[in-house]
């Protein structure tokens, strides 16, 4: 097992992985950018390190310093957590250029997944369902041809595409030289790879995803699903597991086609496999997430397995102690997140307590929060031992939340938790346009 690793992250992230290492006896390091001299993970980790300003370009993205940090103190590891470096080929090989385990997939299989085409290819050589779609266009001129025989409407999508960047919906022909170019143009600023493909737009649709972990000795295990489907510009806002909308045969369905999916790849540590499904209960396998996700708090409250330390053991070619047979998904688990609306100091700061209802942050009292990096300033999540007392726990302690000194979206997912149709389950990826409709 590892003595010592350097977390690349920074955030409620990079505390969650501070305190699962302290729980192993493992000593930590975090990285700093000057922006977060101040940041809690700064002060809960062993050691820390500055590696540059405030730009996440100058710190966060930057590979050689990280890495750079690790040989310094003599880290053996690097866990990214998600985000910034977290899915990037090139820092996965320079962690193993230089020696150091980069907890999280190969730098191969993580360009082969990050790669939306390839992976397409590879799933449908071994029976995975995929939207239907396109391979990489040559142009605009292209897609709309395409776009033609598939029907409109179409998403026009970047093949090295995440987190809801490089994509558009095209609805008519008149659309479709405006939306590539903006999506190419996107994806080749976020990514450095302006491809794109065309899929199928389908509507209305679910977006379900299916935890797994799988070890070096070609031992794969899903932790169930995760329904994703209430997103505000492609970027998720609140998720649940298991999904009201997924009957026992579907979830057995969507854990052996996702557990193929990663033995098609060759997958080792923890991953997600992403699914569009529509009414009839059909899916659609639409990506592969080569890291740990933002929501993996609800998938551990439904299961009781550490997916953090798993992925730390697994790094450290522990092979996994339970198969498929033992899990069972009990219970009911959500998370709403928590996003600025603007940046601000944190006056009065409350967050709730009582069984199973946790704050996962970096804020504290007389805080910055500063305006260079992701607006989520944490996640509260919430079990309990059935979906409709998990959805009246939420309520309640997102009611007795209090984040003074930033404006941000409590009241919103307040709203959202007491909506009628989140309530019966019966709600789709386009909940927000028509909730914000509504309003």
């Amino acid at each position: 097992m590892f003595r010592k690793i350097l977390i690349a992250n920074r955030g409620e992230i990079a505390i969650r992985i501070i305190r699962a290492c302290k729980e192993m006896g493992i000593s930590t390091v975090a990285v700093y950018s000057e922006a977060d001299r101040e940041s809690l993970h700064v002060a809960l980790a062993d050691q820390a390190i500055c590696i540059g300003g405030n730009r996440a370009e100058d710190s966060y993205l930057n590979g050689e310093r990280i890495v750079s940090a690790a040989l310094a103190t003599r880290a053996q590891a690097i866990h990214p957590g998600y985000g910034f470096l977290s899915e990037n080929p090139e820092f996965a090989a320079l962690c193993q250029k230089y020696g150091v385990v980069f907890i999280g997939p190969t730098a191969q299989i993580i360009s082969k997944m990050g790669d939306k085409d390839a992976a397409r290819r590879l799933m449908k050589e071994h029976g995975v369902p995929v939207t239907p779609g396109s391979d990489i266009l040559k142009d605009a001129g292209e897609a709309c041809k395409l776009a033609g025989e598939i029907g409109y409407p179409v998403l026009i999508k970047a093949s090295a595409g995440g987190g809801g960047k490089g994509i558009r919906l095209v609805e008519k022909p008149e659309e479709m030289e405006r939306a590539f170019q903006t999506a190419s143009s996107e994806a080749e600023k976020a990514f450095g790879d302006g491809r794109m493909y065309l899929e199928k737009y389908l509507n209305p649709v679910k977006h379900i995803e299916v935890q797994l972990l799988a070890d070096e000795k070609g031992n794969t295990v899903c932790l169930g699903e995760r329904e994703c489907s209430i997103q505000r510009n492609n970027q998720k806002l609140l998720e649940e597991s298991p999904s009201p909308a997924v009957s026992p045969e579907t979830r057995r369905a969507l854990m052996e086609t996702a557990a193929r999916a990663a033995k098609a790849a060759g997958y080792v540590n923890a991953g997600t496999v992403e699914f569009l499904m529509d009414r009839e209960g059909n899916f659609y396998f639409m990506e592969m997430n080569t890291r740990l996700q933002v929501e993996h708090p609800v998938s551990e409250l439904v299961t009781g397995v550490d997916i953090v330390k798993w992925q730390i053991r697994i790094a450290a070619g522990v092979p996994l102690d339970f198969s498929q047979e033992d899990i069972q998904v009990r219970g009911a688990a959500i998370e709403c997140r928590i996003n600025a609306l603007s940046a601000g100091r944190v006056g009065f700061f409350h967050t709730p307590g009582g069984p199973y209802v946790r704050f996962d942050t970096f804020l504290y009292q007389g805080y910055d929060i500063p305006p260079y990096y992701d607006s989520m300033l944490g996640k509260m999540v919430v079990y309990s031992s059935t979906r409709e007392e998990a959805i009246r726990k939420m309520q309640s302690a997102l009611c007795e939340l209090v984040i003074d000194g930033a404006s941000n979206n409590i009241e919103d997912q307040i709203e959202i938790i007491r909506d009628e149709r989140f309530k019966k389950g019966d709600y789709y990826t386009n909940f927000m346009a028509e909730f914000q409709a509504k309003r």
